[in-house]
């Protein structure tokens, strides 16, 4: 059961509306990296968890903590569309487009800067949209829920590492101090969130139930383990080998890092089956029964259903 506060986690308004500012905080509801995406996949990686109980609740507390984050975005978009000039806002672009033409500048980008989403005043009535930043859907593909926790809890710190990064490119994009501080809170709680999912794989690798590599349930005798610790120099130069990957103990502690600075193929030169005639694909040698349209092809007894 889901239960609402109507009070916000936190909520600063902005000062003045911002149409075009509105645009750009839609890519932190509903971009690839954005609340919905981090809802959806806490939410379905808690429900569908089979492991320990706590690892559930942690995954479903955090969930519904990223739905509140996506009102207090909608919130915020409202109030930044509030008011917004929908006519005048052509005539007040003419100046900056007149002044691009002049100065050398491309009008096509004054005016895509300068404009606000259409789709606010369209679609929505001048509010949020389940979608990015130029209009692109929400897409429950962007989510990742595998079942495997380890594996989960690291696309996890990679979600909130790059939400992170978006919302702080966000706070350098406006001086509108509600603004800011609502963002303010949203970069903490990003802290928060990214030092929780490092604390979570710690603690699920302490515990001996998943550990690297990822399913550490595939047993390690059936992979060819003379490639498993291999770093491959393709490319030119070898200033790869300095790293840590290029040498010492592996970090799953199971090998050694070697780098192979020239990496030669270990297989033949692909030889492809040729196709079933019934597909019509182009041979690697061609028919030479007959002549024109059709004449290559088999005769009325053999051709079946294919699979047949």
């Amino acid at each position: 059961m889901f239960y609402h506060t109507k009070k916000l986690q936190y909520f600063k308004p902005p000062e003045k509306p911002d149409a075009v500012y509105a645009m750009k905080i839609q890519e932190l509801i509903g971009g690839t990296f954005g609340e919905m995406t981090v809802m959806m996949q806490y939410l379905f990686q808690g429900w569908n968890c089979r492991g320990p109980a706590k690892y559930r609740d942690m995954l479903l507390d955090v969930g519904t903590e990223e739905i509140g984050h996506i009102e207090m975005l909608a919130t915020m978009i409202a109030h930044l569309l509030d008011k917004a000039p929908l006519k005048m806002q052509e005539e007040s672009v003419k100046d900056a487009v007149v002044g691009a033409v002049m100065g050398g500048s491309n009008p096509r980008d004054v005016i895509m800067a300068a404009a606000m989403n259409p789709q606010h005043a369209i679609v929505s009535g001048l509010g949020a949209t389940p979608s990015d930043s130029v209009g692109y859907p929400w897409n429950g593909r962007f989510i990742v829920s595998s079942g495997n926790l380890l594996a989960d809890f690291r696309s996890n710190l990679h979600a909130e590492s790059q939400g992170r990064l978006q919302a702080v490119r966000l706070y350098e994009m406006t001086d509108d101090p509600g603004v800011k501080d609502t963002l303010s809170f949203m970069i903490a709680r990003d802290t928060m969130h990214q030092n929780l999912w490092l604390a979570t794989i710690e603690d699920l690798e302490s515990s001996g139930m998943e550990t690297t590599p990822v399913p550490s349930s595939f047993p390690l005798d059936l992979e060819k383990r003379e490639f498993s610790y291999q770093f491959w120099n393709h490319s030119e130069g070898t200033e790869s080998a300095e790293g840590r990957w290029a040498k010492g103990p592996s970090m799953d502690g199971k090998g050694e890092f070697e780098y192979v600075e020239n990496p030669q193929p270990l297989g033949p030169e692909p030889e492809p089956p040729q196709p079933d005639l019934r597909l019509h694909g182009t041979p690697k040698v061609g028919q030479t029964q007959g002549k024109g349209n059709g004449s290559s092809a088999p005769s009325v007894i053999e051709r079946t259903t294919i699979g047949g």
